[in-house]
């Protein structure tokens, strides 16, 4: 008889699959996971890449861990830490109800 186990979709889609696409989103996890709670993670895009695609690979990676994390380009670098507070901007009011 098979064993069974109920798990997250967008863990079921890691685990599922394959490529270079695969690849990369775990190795964009696994920096993630490096980061300690109160730290920053700090990328440089390689030759072939652009901080376009690292902002969009970390966002991913994040969507799949269940993380809010804030993303910030700064010249060539992409900084990266679990987002703190209420998601909302500075001088950003609530909508009634919320």
């Amino acid at each position: 008889m098979p064993s069974f186990e109920v798990l997250p979709v967008e863990q079921a889609q890691v685990n599922s699959a394959s490529g270079k696409r695969a690849r990369l989103l775990q190795e964009y996890i696994q920096y993630i996971e490096q980061v300690p709670d109160g730290h920053a993670g700090k990328l440089e895009p390689g030759e072939d890449e652009s901080t376009s695609a690292v902002r969009r690979r970390l966002s991913s990676a994040a969507k799949v861990l269940g993380k809010a994390l804030t993303i910030r380009k700064v010249d060539n670098f992409v900084y990266f830490w679990t987002a703190t507070g209420n998601g909302r901007r500075k001088g950003h009011k609530a909508a009634p109800g919320h």
